[in-house]
């Protein structure tokens, strides 16, 4: 079986674009948000997630992973006080999604749960320009002959063509746009996770989702080239290794293969830290090597907090 973004690509009429969009980067890279300064702040709360957040010797995958992310998050909150629009946010936990469209002749739909989404009053806007759209069209969508791209796809009954953003956004809802999505792999045993490319799949497919019932809701269920395109993000982890993603959803005309095509940014496997150190090694009755997180990826932190800004700053 070919790897998943490749297969994800075709279902979702993407391509894929390495690294994160100049957008996302510049947020990065601007010394006047002083994203510096929230550093030490961010090193504190992985100490805390993996070291002293358990009355056991160590915490558990399943309890430092969600809560590492929710330090984090209240990290990124503390910018509200220099960006007040950022207090125009909601996460919703447990929302389902489902969204349907035809591929060559084949009835596809993405619905479950899509993780933690952190929905917005004010939609992302484009980070591809138009220009970069249009070339899309001369971009040739990689087929896996002879080799169906759904091959392993779960073949079900479908008596009803859904696109449903969930109750997440009921009429009325004021925050009533997808900004970004939250996985988090947080089961202990390996074997229960998302290897890393099944969890970028995974995103690519849900944040498409996303995308694709809320421009339907927008703009109908007809065929068409966006004249704005919906940008959904996605940011999965396990604890330690991060993966980040920005989607645009330029056109709901899947069908063919020709055309304007979809946009994905990912940036994979990104360490936040090289590994914590739970238990002191002790040698002859001297520490060798204290408890303590080891190999702090400030960059890291960085990525998670810009794609939180994203939209706002």
């Amino acid at each position: 079986v070919f790897p998943g973004v490749r297969q994800a690509q075709w279902l979702t009429k993407t391509k894929l674009v390495e690294g994160l969009p100049p957008a996302v980067q510049g947020i990065m890279d601007n010394p006047a948000l002083g994203l510096q300064e929230l550093e030490e702040r961010a090193k504190h709360v992985v100490s805390h997630a993996r070291l002293w957040d358990t009355t056991e010797v160590a915490p558990r995958r399943e309890k430092y992973c969600p809560a590492l992310f929710e330090n984090l998050i209240h990290i990124c909150r503390l910018m509200s006080g220099k960006y007040p629009s950022l207090s125009k946010r909601m996460l919703a936990r447990n929302c389902r999604i489902a969204a349907t469209w035809e591929r060559e002749s084949i009835l596809l739909q993405v619905r479950g749960l899509s993780g933690i989404l952190m929905n917005s009053m004010i939609p992302i806007p484009p980070v591809a320009s138009k220009e970069e759209i249009l070339a899309t069209k001369e971009h040739v969508l990689e087929t896996f002959y002879p080799i169906a791209p759904t091959i392993d796809l779960q073949e079900v009954n479908v008596y009803r063509e859904l696109n449903d953003t969930g109750q997440c956004f009921r009429d009325g809802y004021p925050y009533s746009h997808p900004h970004t999505l939250f996985f988090l792999e947080s089961a202990n045993v390996r074997t229960d996770r998302f290897r890393p490319e099944q969890l970028r799949a995974k995103m690519l497919m849900f944040a498409f989702g996303n995308a694709l019932a809320k421009a339907k809701a927008l703009h109908g269920n007809d065929p068409k080239v966006l004249e704005q395109p919906v940008v959904v993000q996605s940011i999965g982890t396990d604890g330690q290794l991060f993966q980040f993603m920005v989607f645009q959803l330029n056109t709901t005309d899947l069908v063919s293969n020709d055309g304007v095509k979809n946009l994905v940014w990912i940036d994979s496997d990104q360490k936040l830290y090289e590994r914590a150190q739970c238990v002191p090694e002790v040698k002859k009755r001297v520490v060798t090597k204290p408890a303590g997180i080891y190999g702090f990826q400030p960059d890291t932190f960085k990525k998670f907090l810009a794609l939180y800004l994203h939209g706002t700053v």
